[in-house]
């Protein structure tokens, strides 16, 4: 699995860092960028319920 975040559609609300800080993180922007490029298989849950949170739908699964 692998995501990316559209810096374009993120409105800087923090959702997807509280709910998986381990994939997420606040650029010098205040942006949210994913920190793995591959998702680990523990994480993938938290990731898709990151996505399903974003209320600008900004996290995109590729």
């Amino acid at each position: 699995m692998k995501v990316k975040v559209n810096k374009d559609a993120c409105i800087s609300c923090g959702a997807c860092i509280a709910i998986c800080e381990e994939v997420f993180e606040m650029n010098e922007e205040g942006i949210s960028t994913v920190k793995k490029e591959e998702i680990p298989k523990d994480l993938e849950d938290q990731v898709k319920d990151a996505i399903e949170s974003c209320p600008t739908g900004a996290i995109e699964e590729f």
